[in-house]
């Protein structure tokens, strides 16, 4: 895999991004990484991503180690930063992906490019746009942070200076997984953490406001797939995504929990690979 790579964004950000390379003619993956995480392709990504012949994109969020904080930014103005990127790479086709708070990325970038360009969208775990409903929050184990962030940005900063991870947010099978093949999973989250509180707290803010772009406008075909046990991201998100997606296929491991569908990904990516 690639090191870290840095492009320069219109404003001047710094916007830090990882490819893994490969034959010109290689059909790319764009992933999108979860909350908090770095962007780099982990090795679970990487191997599942190779075995099936795909080049993988991944570009960090502001706010996260080497892209540079973007206060305010939207879902939508993230995944310009993933389209910015690709634009600059000679990139013109591919499918996209994104697990947990990368999902909304995943499909706001399918918006703005068009089906023309994004062939196929996953989403693994994926959080909803916020509807306002108090039932949104409902079956999350610890839903302080995004809370928090319905008061503001500085509201979500000093939540973040006591806050600490819930261990029953995630189900023995997350664990199992965890210690297991996505194991780099876990170690990359406090990488992505470490430099600070401003990623997660944007993404958080950005989960909770308006996404810049509707579903409705996801022209490609997305395929959701939600563990009937996540206690992060519960599976009537899914559900809802699925109501306002034009061409949405939505599949339930009624067994899985936050971490533990991911263990569905390499299927993802046959599903995917076959509109590249």
């Amino acid at each position: 895999m690639s090191g870290p790579q840095s492009f320069v964004a219109d404003d001047g950000r710094s916007v830090r991004f990882f490819d893994t390379g490969g034959a010109a003619e290689a059909p790319v993956l764009v992933w999108h990484h979860g909350t908090p995480q770095t962007g780099a392709v982990i090795q679970p990504v990487a191997t599942a991503a190779a075995a099936r012949g795909l080049r993988v994109v991944s570009v960090t969020r502001p706010g996260y180690p080497g892209s540079d904080v973007r206060p305010g930014r939207s879902v939508a103005d993230a995944a310009a930063d993933v389209l910015a990127v690709l634009d600059a790479l000679g990139i013109d086709r591919f499918a996209t992906a994104g697990a947990s708070g990368g999902g909304p990325h995943a499909l706001a970038l399918a918006a703005l490019a068009g089906g023309d360009r994004a062939r196929a969208v996953v989403t693994l775990a994926g959080i909803a746009p916020y509807d306002r409903s108090p039932d949104w929050f409902s079956g999350m184990a610890a839903p302080g942070g995004l809370q928090a962030a319905l008061s503001g940005r500085e509201a979500r900063l000093a939540y973040a200076e006591t806050a600490e991870f819930d261990p029953d947010s995630f189900t023995a099978r997350d664990y199992e997984v965890l210690e297991g093949e996505w194991g780099a999973l876990g170690a990359d989250a406090g990488a992505g953490a470490a430099e600070g509180p401003d990623g997660e707290a944007d993404d958080d803010l950005a989960y909770v406001s308006p996404w810049g772009v509707e579903l409705r406008a996801v022209s490609a075909p997305v395929l959701l797939i939600q563990g009937g046990a996540d206690r992060v991201v519960p599976a009537p998100h899914a559900a809802a995504m699925l109501e306002r997606l034009p061409h949405g296929e939505l599949w339930i491991r009624p067994r899985e929990g936050h971490v533990s569908v991911l263990t569905a990904f390499g299927t993802a990516l046959d599903w995917a690979r076959a509109a590249l």
